[in-house]
């Protein structure tokens, strides 16, 4: 994005642009669209694009490598999603080029790559030209672009053909006002409990296949094992459990959507298939087209479906577009999000069809900040309401058979009681189940921090100070909804009063003066001091915490002052929230649907702000008040509470007090379980591999059907997969893994040995960009593309796009990208892990440890992060690939991790570069070439 601005290139030709490409150890700089490109210097390469603004791809990457702040740029990446909103391509020079048709070189040039990028200038430009559908809107963009100062709007403008002289004006820039209107319909009826049978399960999953395709027996056993969740519960309370680990390859995806699809069709109620990752819902959406090969019918049938906080607000984007006047960074941002607005299919911004980059090129502020992520709706009373994605998407879930969601979502509306309507789903599928306790665990944790009360601050009393601010405060929601009421204007002020003791504006600041304002911030700056007094380093720029007991006197006396500043806000919440209930009851007969729904909104939200929020809030505090704090260690309590001083980078983020359950499936069982009639949770990694009965059980422990009266139904289907042929697993025996050289030695001479391919896993952010730094220049030097989670100016799901799309390209990452990386073929085919993964020893962990079984619960955790990543490595029959280890300290008994019938060897690390380059050379036919 532009940045600063630059000087107005409407005369300017494109070839006389220069262009700049950057990689982590060099860059290329080529001058005025002629002669050969030159290898420079980064800083080199940073001043000569500080004296004229080149064409780069992916301007903040490119700025993070030159090791510079932002500057004036063509970025193509903002062309293409200005001209294919809506579209996919990979953020880099040869991922542009290719989406185009241009040829692209086969490794990584940075000399090669910058030759691709006037062509691709060009070939955007010109298909902008040709635009016909929405070409009036696309103008009226342009221009409100150009006039505020966006580099490429003369271009644009000028493909175009549009010149505002001679008294011709510029369309608007409304295009919420050309999106269909959604319209209300009679409330779907409750589902039948008509059950399914294994037989026609396997001829659904025949058919799903296809004729003339290889019926797979493991997959058919699995889809006709999943059965017994699709039948009527016997008892309140006691749903269907299938636990069932499906191994890789078997298929499971087509496996559950068999009987699911049965039984939605012929109950005439939805299954909700929830997922952790959004990837994994973007495959089952693509699989779904097997059984509804009609985009129509699909449109009806199957729905993604998301909290409102992933979806774009039409009325942020309209407050948004009149504010970009003279705005450059504004303007673009605005532009580019209105043009994937025009043509997005179902307005999700967070793994829909919104370029995952475009957040890193407009700012991540600018675009979440589009999205209704505080809980701001006005809903009815929003002059945007029956265009609005959010609402879309409700309604088509009500009538659809398969809703694809997330686990959070699912959590969070079981915990509310229910959808909009107040209804709950009757039967789940969870893949990625493997995720369930970590999803249960952050969705039922209350924290009472200064980031969360200045959240609700804001939701409350919306912006304050003057400042320019899109927010909406309670007032502002509900001032046409309470003008009848003689007693709820006052409860308004009640309420705005109170927020006032909240951690507001500048909190953070003050924390570091020591100068805290109100409750909530003398509170936080207690525990802070109490924090920093008990860590052991507490200037190591790391995340802190400490237990809460023995608790100092000024943090006691601080959570009395806090509980009662929170208890007069509480209490006209919940009044309010009790009128508007009532109100609900005695107008029943004349409210209209979209006035009673906005209502009804109203009071849930207050009612779950002040009975959920803040009412764990004060049973926190209450418990450090009376001293009631059972040691963790000692007990078996049903919370494990601490204090935490939440770092990154050394820059202190979050402060406050925290509280999980001991055991996170026990409200997940009561609130989403138990009401359910049948549930499928399902993964290739339920079970440690371990093969023994306790590893059931902590399967079992960790998906929660411990807490449900009846037991769950255990299903197990080994992967079809040769591991044996397939993989060769190493662990490093003459390597200090605490040597951060040796491990950069190791990582560099694995990486260039596979010829890229290749992810390297990290138990710490530390170490990666150690490594990072000492083996870039080689990596990058043997032309292989190197990514880095925490380096590169990019978020996981498009490093891992690229990676994906790359066979040479290698990556660096921790706990995040492993999980989200599904890479068949030969873009991954050696994995890397630094050490052991062992749980972060942290207070929360050592509760736990103490309570599911010491040592064996710990090596159980470490089993499942071993085979999940394993597990990344193979995902077709005809892939090869390599794991290894670099911690000679390995136990024995983890080793089960890893399928039976591979070898693991203990070797040094000579014998195990020559072996890797052996093993694949014989078995990765196909040399690496770039499939960008």
């Amino acid at each position: 994005m532009n940045e600063t601005g630059t000087s107005s290139p409407a005369t300017q030709s494109l070839a006389a642009l220069p262009a700049l490409v950057a990689f982590h150890a060099e860059a290329a700089w080529l001058d005025q669209g002629r002669g050969a490109p030159q290898r420079v210097s980064h800083g080199t390469a940073a001043l000569s694009a500080r004296a004229r603004a080149p064409f780069l791809v992916h301007a903040p990457a490119t700025a993070r490598r030159l090791k510079v702040e932002r500057f004036a740029a063509f970025d193509l990446l903002e062309l293409y999603a200005f001209v294919r909103p809506a579209s996919f391509c990979l953020p880099t020079p040869k991922g542009v080029a290719e989406v185009l048709g241009q040829t692209v070189p086969p490794h990584h040039d940075p000399l090669l790559e910058a030759r691709l990028l006037h062509e691709s200038a060009r070939l955007l430009l010109l298909e902008l030209s040709a635009l016909g559908r929405q070409r009036r809107r696309t103008i009226g963009l342009a221009w409100a672009m150009a006039k505020a100062g966006w580099a490429w709007g003369p271009f644009v403008l000028r493909a175009l053909d549009f010149q505002a002289e001679g008294g011709v004006h510029a369309p608007g820039i409304s295009v919420w006002d050309d999106l269909p209107e959604w319209s209300d319909g009679a409330p779907p009826p409750e589902p039948d409990h008509l059950p399914i049978t294994a037989e026609e399960t396997r001829r659904r999953l025949a058919e799903l296949i296809g004729e003339g395709a290889e019926q797979r027996a493991a997959q058919a056993d699995f889809a006709a094992g999943l059965t017994p969740a699709f039948v009527p519960r016997a008892e309140d309370g006691a749903p269907n459990v299938v636990l069932a680990e499906a191994g890789t390859g078997v298929g499971k995806t087509l496996g559950y959507i068999a009987p699911a699809s049965i039984w939605a069709a012929r109950n005439q109620g939805p299954v909700w298939i929830s997922t952790y990752t959004r990837h994994l819902q973007h495959q089952i959406d693509g699989e779904l087209d097997r059984l509804y090969p009609n985009p129509a019918q699909k449109a009806q049938k199957v729905v993604i479906r998301k909290g409102r906080e992933n979806y774009l607000c039409l009325l942020n984007l309209a407050e948004m577009g009149g504010g970009i006047s003279g705005r450059p960074t504004y303007a673009v941002a605005f532009g580019l999000v209105a043009r994937w607005a025009m043509l997005t299919r179902d307005g999700d911004m967070v793994g829909g069809d919104f370029p995952g980059w475009l957040p890193d090129l407009i700012g991540h502020n600018r675009s979440f900040a589009l999205a209704d992520r505080r809980g701001e709706c006005i809903y009815a009373a929003c002059p945007q309401y029956t265009r609005c994605f959010i609402e879309r998407s409700a309604r088509r879930a009500k009538k659809a058979e398969i809703v694809i969601a997330n686990h959070a979502l699912v959590m969070i509306q079981a915990a509310m009681g229910g959808g909009e309507d107040q209804r709950l789903p009757t039967r789940y599928v969870f893949d990625e189940g493997h995720h369930l306790f970590s999803a249960t665990d952050g969705a039922f944790a209350a924290h009472l921090t200064g980031q969360e009360m200045s959240d609700l601050r804001r939701w409350l009393l919306g912006a304050e100070g003057g400042r320019s601010s899109r927010a909406r405060g309670l007032k502002r929601r509900l001032d046409d909804l309470i003008l009848d009421d003689p007693d709820m204007p006052a409860l308004v002020d009640d309420v705005l009063a109170a927020a006032k003791s909240l951690a507001g504006e500048g909190w953070q600041q003050r924390m570091a003066d020591n100068q805290p304002m109100g409750a909530a911030e003398k509170f936080l700056i207690t525990v802070r001091h109490q924090v920093l007094a008990r860590a052991a380093a507490p200037r190591s720029g790391y995340s802190l915490e400490c237990a809460c007991a023995p608790l100092e006197p000024d943090v006691a006396l601080a959570s009395v002052a806090l509980d009662r500043a929170l208890s007069a806000l509480m209490e006209p919440m919940l009044a309010l929230a009790a009128k508007l209930m009532r109100r609900l009851d005695d107008e029943a007969e004349d409210l209209e649907t979209a006035q009673r729904q906005r209502i009804d909104a109203m009071a849930r939200g207050l009612q779950r702000r002040g009975d959920m929020e803040i009412g764990a809030w004060r049973a926190m505090l209450k418990a450090l008040s009376t001293q009631q704090l059972p040691d963790p260690l000692n007990d078996a309590p049903m919370f494990v509470d601490w204090f935490g001083l939440e770092r990154i980078d050394g820059r202190e983020l979050d402060v406050g007090m925290y509280r999980h359950f001991l055991d996170p499936t026990r409200p997940f069982a009561e609130a989403v379980m138990k009401p359910a009639h049948g549930i499928v949770v399902t993964s290739a990694t339920l079970t440690d591999g371990s093969g023994s009965e306790q590893s059931w059980m902590g399967a079992e422990v960790r998906a929660g059907t411990n807490h449900l009266p009846l037991p769950a139904y255990r299903l197990r289907v080994p992967s079809p997969f040769d591991y044996a042929k397939q993989t060769r697993v190493f662990i490093v025996t003459d390597l200090d893994k605490d040597d951060m050289a040796q491990v950069a030695s190791a990582y560099r001479t694995l990486f260039l040995a596979a010829r890229g391919g290749a992810l390297g896993l990290f138990t710490a952010i530390q170490r990666l960009r150690e490594v990072h730094r000492r083996i870039a220049p080689a990596i990058e030097g043997a032309g292989l593309n190197l990514l880095a989670q925490h380096v590169d100016a990019m978020d996981n799901a498009t490093l891992i796009d690229i990676f994906r799309g790359d066979v040479d390209a290698c990556l660096l990452g921790t706990d995040a990208v492993r999980d989200g990386v599904d890479v068949p073929g030969n873009a991954l085919r050696l994995i890397v892990f630094d050490r052991v993964p062992w749980p972060r020893p942290d207070l929360l962990h050592r509760a736990r440890k103490q309570a599911f079984g010491g040592t064996a619960y710990e090596d159980q955790l470490t089993r499942l992060k071993l085979k999940q990543a394993f597990g990344r490595l193979i995902r077709r029959a005809d892939d090869h690939g390599v794991f290894v280890l670099l911690d000679k300290a390995m136990p024995s008994r983890l080793l089960t991790a890893f399928p039976a019938d591979v070898t693991v060897e203990r070797i040094g690390l000579k014998a195990v570069i020559e072996q890797t380059a052996a093993f694949l050379a014989e078995n990765v036919k196909e040399s690496p070439v770039s499939q960008n």
